[in-house]
Protein backbone atom coordinates (compact mmCIF):
# COMPACT_ATOMS: atom_id res chain seq x y z
CA UNK A 1 0.00 0.00 0.00
CA UNK A 2 3.14 2.25 0.76
CA UNK A 3 4.50 1.77 -2.68
CA UNK A 4 1.43 2.35 -4.69
CA UNK A 5 0.73 5.64 -2.75
CA UNK A 6 4.34 6.79 -3.23
CA UNK A 7 4.06 6.01 -6.67
CA UNK A 8 0.97 8.14 -6.91
CA UNK A 9 2.53 10.92 -5.17
CA UNK A 10 5.75 11.47 -7.77
CA UNK A 11 3.44 10.97 -10.93
CA UNK A 12 1.18 13.74 -9.11
CA UNK A 13 4.59 15.79 -8.90
CA UNK A 14 5.71 15.02 -12.05
CA UNK A 15 1.85 16.19 -13.92
CA UNK A 16 2.28 19.58 -11.28
CA UNK A 17 6.12 20.40 -12.38
CA UNK A 18 5.77 19.21 -16.23
CA UNK A 19 2.37 19.91 -17.10
CA UNK A 20 3.89 21.20 -20.30
CA UNK A 21 5.62 17.97 -21.63
CA UNK A 22 2.58 17.39 -24.03
CA UNK A 23 4.45 16.34 -26.47
CA UNK A 24 8.40 15.99 -26.40
CA UNK A 25 8.50 16.94 -30.62
CA UNK A 26 6.79 20.43 -30.03
CA UNK A 27 8.21 23.65 -30.06
CA UNK A 28 6.55 26.46 -27.85
CA UNK A 29 6.66 29.33 -26.02
CA UNK A 30 4.36 31.23 -23.13
CA UNK A 31 4.79 34.97 -23.12
CA UNK A 32 3.51 38.01 -21.03
CA UNK A 33 1.77 40.06 -23.91
CA UNK A 34 2.54 43.28 -22.33
CA UNK A 35 5.92 43.06 -20.86
CA UNK A 36 7.42 40.71 -23.26
CA UNK A 37 8.17 37.90 -20.34
CA UNK A 38 9.35 34.54 -21.25
CA UNK A 39 7.29 32.24 -18.70
CA UNK A 40 8.13 29.12 -20.09
CA UNK A 41 9.81 27.64 -23.29
CA UNK A 42 10.87 24.53 -24.89
CA UNK A 43 12.73 24.41 -28.29
CA UNK A 44 11.37 27.97 -28.56
CA UNK A 45 14.65 28.54 -31.05
CA UNK A 46 14.14 25.65 -33.52
CA UNK A 47 13.60 26.86 -36.72
CA UNK A 48 9.93 25.13 -38.08
CA UNK A 49 7.72 25.53 -41.21
CA UNK A 50 4.91 27.70 -39.83
CA UNK A 51 1.91 27.03 -41.99
CA UNK A 52 -0.95 29.67 -41.68
CA UNK A 53 -0.07 31.44 -38.50
CA UNK A 54 2.12 33.48 -41.18
CA UNK A 55 -1.20 34.82 -42.12
CA UNK A 56 -0.63 36.95 -38.81
CA UNK A 57 2.33 38.95 -40.87
CA UNK A 58 0.08 39.51 -43.98
CA UNK A 59 -2.57 41.11 -41.52
CA UNK A 60 -0.26 43.15 -40.24
CA UNK A 61 1.37 44.49 -43.38
CA UNK A 62 -2.03 45.14 -44.63
CA UNK A 63 -3.19 47.26 -41.42
CA UNK A 64 -0.27 49.06 -41.44
CA UNK A 65 -0.15 50.19 -44.89
CA UNK A 66 -3.28 50.77 -46.17
CA UNK A 67 -7.06 52.06 -45.71
CA UNK A 68 -8.83 48.72 -44.38
CA UNK A 69 -11.86 50.57 -45.70
CA UNK A 70 -10.68 50.42 -49.21
CA UNK A 71 -12.08 48.68 -51.67
CA UNK A 72 -10.40 45.71 -53.55
CA UNK A 73 -11.32 43.82 -56.99
CA UNK A 74 -10.24 40.73 -56.40
CA UNK A 75 -7.68 39.72 -59.64
CA UNK A 76 -7.22 36.38 -61.09
CA UNK A 77 -3.98 35.43 -58.68
CA UNK A 78 -6.50 33.91 -56.70
CA UNK A 79 -7.45 31.04 -59.36
CA UNK A 80 -4.05 29.52 -58.55
CA UNK A 81 -4.81 29.24 -54.72
CA UNK A 82 -5.60 26.02 -52.89
CA UNK A 83 -6.26 24.57 -49.66
CA UNK A 84 -8.34 26.73 -46.94
CA UNK A 85 -9.62 29.28 -48.86
CA UNK A 86 -12.70 31.44 -48.74
CA UNK A 87 -13.82 31.20 -52.90
CA UNK A 88 -13.73 34.63 -53.50
CA UNK A 89 -13.48 34.96 -57.82
CA UNK A 90 -11.84 37.74 -60.38
CA UNK A 91 -14.03 40.85 -60.58
CA UNK A 92 -15.55 40.26 -57.09
CA UNK A 93 -15.69 43.88 -54.70
CA UNK A 94 -14.68 43.54 -51.28
CA UNK A 95 -13.24 46.12 -48.67
CA UNK A 96 -9.79 45.04 -47.54
CA UNK A 97 -11.29 44.52 -44.37
CA UNK A 98 -13.45 41.86 -45.51
CA UNK A 99 -10.50 40.22 -46.72
CA UNK A 100 -8.84 40.64 -43.52
CA UNK A 101 -11.73 38.81 -42.01
CA UNK A 102 -11.63 35.76 -44.32
CA UNK A 103 -7.63 35.95 -43.95
CA UNK A 104 -7.99 35.33 -39.89
CA UNK A 105 -11.30 33.52 -39.46
CA UNK A 106 -10.99 30.73 -42.41
CA UNK A 107 -7.54 31.24 -43.26
CA UNK A 108 -8.28 32.34 -47.02
CA UNK A 109 -4.90 31.73 -49.03
CA UNK A 110 -7.24 33.35 -51.88
CA UNK A 111 -7.91 36.56 -49.35
CA UNK A 112 -3.58 36.17 -48.56
CA UNK A 113 -3.11 36.57 -52.14
CA UNK A 114 -5.74 39.37 -53.10
CA UNK A 115 -4.49 40.95 -49.94
CA UNK A 116 -0.61 41.06 -51.25
CA UNK A 117 -1.53 42.39 -55.04
CA UNK A 118 -3.50 45.13 -53.48
CA UNK A 119 -1.25 46.70 -50.99
CA UNK A 120 2.30 45.79 -52.96
CA UNK A 121 1.13 45.04 -56.77
CA UNK A 122 2.64 41.40 -56.32
CA UNK A 123 3.56 38.69 -53.63
CA UNK A 124 7.10 39.02 -54.19
CA UNK A 125 6.99 42.51 -53.52
CA UNK A 126 4.39 41.91 -50.73
CA UNK A 127 6.91 39.06 -49.09
CA UNK A 128 9.85 41.68 -49.19
CA UNK A 129 7.82 43.84 -47.01
CA UNK A 130 6.89 40.90 -44.79
CA UNK A 131 11.05 39.59 -44.16
CA UNK A 132 11.53 43.49 -43.66
CA UNK A 133 8.80 43.75 -40.80
CA UNK A 134 10.28 41.01 -39.51
CA UNK A 135 13.62 42.17 -39.02
CA UNK A 136 12.40 45.62 -37.41
CA UNK A 137 10.45 43.68 -34.41
CA UNK A 138 13.28 41.21 -33.50
CA UNK A 139 12.40 38.01 -35.75
CA UNK A 140 15.46 37.50 -36.31
CA UNK A 141 15.53 33.55 -37.33
CA UNK A 142 12.60 33.67 -39.66
CA UNK A 143 12.24 34.08 -43.28
CA UNK A 144 8.92 34.14 -44.88
CA UNK A 145 8.69 33.10 -49.01
CA UNK A 146 5.14 33.38 -49.65
CA UNK A 147 2.06 35.54 -47.71
CA UNK A 148 0.32 32.35 -47.22
CA UNK A 149 2.07 29.64 -45.13
CA UNK A 150 0.95 26.52 -47.88
CA UNK A 151 5.06 24.60 -48.00
CA UNK A 152 4.69 22.46 -51.61
CA UNK A 153 6.57 25.55 -53.67
CA UNK A 154 8.11 27.75 -51.28
CA UNK A 155 8.78 27.82 -47.87
CA UNK A 156 8.12 29.94 -44.33
CA UNK A 157 10.47 29.23 -41.55
CA UNK A 158 10.39 30.93 -38.52
CA UNK A 159 10.42 29.65 -34.33
CA UNK A 160 7.99 29.53 -31.65
CA UNK A 161 10.03 32.78 -29.94
CA UNK A 162 9.52 34.71 -33.34
CA UNK A 163 5.92 34.00 -33.88
CA UNK A 164 5.70 35.39 -30.12
CA UNK A 165 7.70 38.39 -31.45
CA UNK A 166 5.12 39.00 -33.81
CA UNK A 167 2.09 37.73 -31.67
CA UNK A 168 2.79 40.42 -29.25
CA UNK A 169 3.16 43.28 -31.95
CA UNK A 170 0.17 42.00 -34.06
CA UNK A 171 -2.13 42.21 -30.90
CA UNK A 172 -0.95 45.82 -29.92
CA UNK A 173 -2.94 46.88 -33.35
CA UNK A 174 -6.82 47.40 -32.79
CA UNK A 175 -7.79 45.95 -36.04
CA UNK A 176 -5.75 42.88 -35.72
CA UNK A 177 -6.97 42.49 -32.15
CA UNK A 178 -10.72 43.07 -33.36
CA UNK A 179 -10.35 40.62 -36.53
CA UNK A 180 -8.85 38.02 -34.28
CA UNK A 181 -10.85 37.84 -31.93
CA UNK A 182 -14.19 37.63 -33.88
CA UNK A 183 -16.12 34.77 -33.86
CA UNK A 184 -18.30 34.91 -36.27
CA UNK A 185 -18.48 37.33 -39.32
CA UNK A 186 -20.88 37.75 -42.25
CA UNK A 187 -20.61 39.75 -45.37
CA UNK A 188 -22.53 40.50 -48.69
CA UNK A 189 -20.40 41.25 -51.63
CA UNK A 190 -21.41 42.04 -55.33
CA UNK A 191 -21.01 38.27 -55.96
CA UNK A 192 -22.16 36.39 -53.46
CA UNK A 193 -23.05 36.24 -49.36
CA UNK A 194 -20.51 34.60 -46.70
CA UNK A 195 -20.92 33.66 -43.11
CA UNK A 196 -17.51 32.44 -41.74
CA UNK A 197 -16.96 31.00 -38.06
CA UNK A 198 -13.48 31.44 -36.98
CA UNK A 199 -11.42 28.42 -36.86
CA UNK A 200 -9.82 28.92 -33.51
CA UNK A 201 -11.61 26.56 -31.53
CA UNK A 202 -10.48 28.02 -28.52
CA UNK A 203 -12.24 31.63 -28.36
CA UNK A 204 -15.53 29.02 -27.45
CA UNK A 205 -13.92 26.46 -25.78
CA UNK A 206 -12.12 28.36 -23.26
CA UNK A 207 -13.68 31.59 -21.57
CA UNK A 208 -10.21 33.95 -21.33
CA UNK A 209 -9.54 33.27 -24.59
CA UNK A 210 -9.03 36.59 -26.84
CA UNK A 211 -7.64 35.77 -30.46
CA UNK A 212 -5.52 33.67 -32.09
CA UNK A 213 -4.30 32.15 -35.50
CA UNK A 214 -4.37 28.51 -36.28
CA UNK A 215 -1.93 26.97 -39.02
CA UNK A 216 -1.21 23.18 -40.90
CA UNK A 217 -0.16 21.31 -43.35
CA UNK A 218 1.35 17.86 -43.82
CA UNK A 219 4.65 19.05 -43.51
CA UNK A 220 4.70 21.53 -40.41
CA UNK A 221 1.76 19.49 -38.69
CA UNK A 222 -0.52 21.91 -36.30
CA UNK A 223 0.37 25.59 -35.52
CA UNK A 224 -1.03 27.85 -33.31
CA UNK A 225 -0.77 30.90 -31.72
CA UNK A 226 -2.97 32.07 -28.83
CA UNK A 227 -3.63 34.93 -26.48
CA UNK A 228 -5.86 35.08 -23.15
CA UNK A 229 -6.28 37.58 -20.36
CA UNK A 230 -7.38 36.52 -17.49
CA UNK A 231 -7.08 38.95 -14.22
CA UNK A 232 -5.42 41.80 -15.72
CA UNK A 233 -3.02 39.16 -17.26
CA UNK A 234 -2.37 38.96 -21.09
CA UNK A 235 -0.34 36.20 -22.37
CA UNK A 236 0.33 34.72 -25.62
CA UNK A 237 1.65 31.31 -26.22
CA UNK A 238 2.95 29.75 -29.69
CA UNK A 239 3.37 25.86 -30.45
CA UNK A 240 4.90 24.25 -33.46
CA UNK A 241 3.82 21.09 -34.20
CA UNK A 242 1.19 19.88 -31.36
CA UNK A 243 -1.62 17.62 -32.73
CA UNK A 244 -3.40 18.02 -29.11
CA UNK A 245 -2.87 22.00 -29.37
CA UNK A 246 -6.10 23.26 -28.10
CA UNK A 247 -5.54 21.16 -24.93
CA UNK A 248 -2.29 22.29 -24.30
CA UNK A 249 -2.75 25.62 -24.64
CA UNK A 250 -5.85 25.16 -22.15
CA UNK A 251 -3.75 23.62 -20.04
CA UNK A 252 -0.43 26.16 -20.00
CA UNK A 253 -3.08 29.46 -19.58
CA UNK A 254 -4.62 27.54 -16.17
CA UNK A 255 -1.00 26.72 -14.69
CA UNK A 256 0.49 30.20 -15.69
CA UNK A 257 -2.66 32.19 -14.46
CA UNK A 258 -2.55 30.57 -11.39
CA UNK A 259 0.90 30.68 -10.87
CA UNK A 260 1.45 34.38 -11.73
CA UNK A 261 -0.28 37.96 -10.93
CA UNK A 262 0.09 41.43 -13.10
CA UNK A 263 1.67 43.33 -10.48
CA UNK A 264 1.62 46.82 -10.86
CA UNK A 265 5.38 48.34 -9.72
CA UNK A 266 5.05 52.01 -10.80
CA UNK A 267 1.71 53.45 -10.25
CA UNK A 268 2.08 56.89 -12.30
CA UNK A 269 -1.04 58.86 -10.29
CA UNK A 270 0.56 58.11 -6.83
CA UNK A 271 4.62 58.05 -7.04
CA UNK A 272 6.67 59.58 -4.44
CA UNK A 273 10.07 60.95 -5.49
CA UNK A 274 10.76 62.05 -1.71
CA UNK A 275 12.30 65.48 -0.89
CA UNK A 276 14.61 66.24 -4.40
CA UNK A 277 16.27 68.90 -5.53
CA UNK A 278 13.61 69.70 -7.81
CA UNK A 279 9.98 69.56 -6.59
CA UNK A 280 7.44 67.89 -8.04
CA UNK A 281 8.14 65.44 -10.21
CA UNK A 282 6.01 62.83 -12.25
CA UNK A 283 6.29 60.07 -14.63
CA UNK A 284 3.77 59.22 -17.58
CA UNK A 285 3.23 55.31 -17.66
CA UNK A 286 2.34 53.03 -15.12
CA UNK A 287 4.71 49.59 -15.17
CA UNK A 288 2.90 45.81 -14.64
CA UNK A 289 4.89 43.13 -14.83
CA UNK A 290 4.21 39.12 -13.66
CA UNK A 291 6.15 37.86 -10.72
CA UNK A 292 4.70 34.70 -8.70
CA UNK A 293 4.45 35.34 -4.84
CA UNK A 294 8.12 34.41 -4.15
CA UNK A 295 9.72 36.65 -7.06
CA UNK A 296 8.45 40.19 -5.60
CA UNK A 297 11.18 40.39 -3.32
CA UNK A 298 13.28 40.68 -6.39
CA UNK A 299 11.77 43.60 -7.84
CA UNK A 300 14.26 46.92 -7.53
CA UNK A 301 13.12 50.17 -8.33
CA UNK A 302 15.79 53.35 -8.68
CA UNK A 303 15.83 56.56 -9.67
CA UNK A 304 18.79 58.66 -11.57
CA UNK A 305 18.63 62.40 -11.51
CA UNK A 306 20.18 64.73 -13.58
CA UNK A 307 22.33 67.82 -12.97
CA UNK A 308 20.52 70.45 -14.42
CA UNK A 309 20.78 74.01 -13.55
CA UNK A 310 18.67 74.88 -16.15
CA UNK A 311 15.39 73.18 -16.31
CA UNK A 312 11.05 73.56 -17.04
CA UNK A 313 8.17 72.44 -16.45
CA UNK A 314 7.80 69.25 -18.11
CA UNK A 315 11.63 68.96 -18.97
CA UNK A 316 12.81 65.51 -18.66
CA UNK A 317 15.10 65.59 -15.34
CA UNK A 318 16.13 62.02 -15.16
CA UNK A 319 14.75 58.44 -14.84
CA UNK A 320 13.24 55.53 -13.17
CA UNK A 321 14.40 52.07 -13.76
CA UNK A 322 13.11 48.71 -12.50
CA UNK A 323 15.37 45.65 -12.13
CA UNK A 324 14.21 41.77 -11.49
CA UNK A 325 16.39 39.95 -10.22
CA UNK A 326 19.61 42.36 -10.90
CA UNK A 327 18.26 42.35 -14.57
CA UNK A 328 16.61 46.21 -16.14
CA UNK A 329 13.27 45.13 -16.89
CA UNK A 330 12.28 48.82 -17.22
CA UNK A 331 13.17 52.18 -17.71
CA UNK A 332 10.64 55.45 -17.74
CA UNK A 333 11.42 59.30 -18.30
CA UNK A 334 10.68 61.02 -15.27
CA UNK A 335 9.90 64.74 -15.57
CA UNK A 336 9.15 68.23 -13.47
CA UNK A 337 5.94 69.65 -12.46
CA UNK A 338 5.51 73.62 -12.01
CA UNK A 339 8.93 74.08 -11.65
CA UNK A 340 9.71 76.76 -9.52
CA UNK A 341 13.73 77.96 -9.88
CA UNK A 342 15.25 80.04 -6.87
CA UNK A 343 18.77 81.03 -6.16
CA UNK A 344 19.39 78.16 -4.38
CA UNK A 345 22.57 75.98 -6.22
CA UNK A 346 21.77 72.67 -7.69
CA UNK A 347 24.61 71.63 -5.91
CA UNK A 348 22.82 72.85 -1.99
CA UNK A 349 19.19 71.09 -3.08
CA UNK A 350 21.14 67.65 -3.80
CA UNK A 351 22.64 67.91 -0.08
CA UNK A 352 19.46 68.57 0.76
CA UNK A 353 17.87 65.83 -0.44
CA UNK A 354 20.54 63.47 0.28
CA UNK A 355 19.98 64.73 3.89
CA UNK A 356 16.46 64.32 4.52
CA UNK A 357 17.04 60.28 3.63
CA UNK A 358 18.68 59.98 6.72
CA UNK A 359 16.53 62.55 9.01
Amino acid sequence: MKKILLVVVVFLLLIKSNVYAYDTSASSIVIDTDSGRVLYEKNADEKRLIASITKIMTAVIAIENKNLDDVVIVGDEVNKMYGSNIYIKPGEKLRLRDLLYGLILRSGNDAAVAIAYYVSGSEEDFVKMMNEKAKKIGMSNTTFRNCHGLDEETQNYSTARDMSFLAKYATKLFDYAEIASTKNYKLKTNYNSYSWINRNKLLKEYEYATGGKTGYTPKAGKTFVSTASKNNLNLTIVTLSDNDMYNTHKELYEYYFSKYKNVLIIDKDNISFGNNPYGNLYVKNDFYYPLTEDEKEKVKVDVDLYNLTDFSSDDKIGEIYVTFDNDEIFRENVYVKNAKKDNESFFSKVLKFFSSLFD
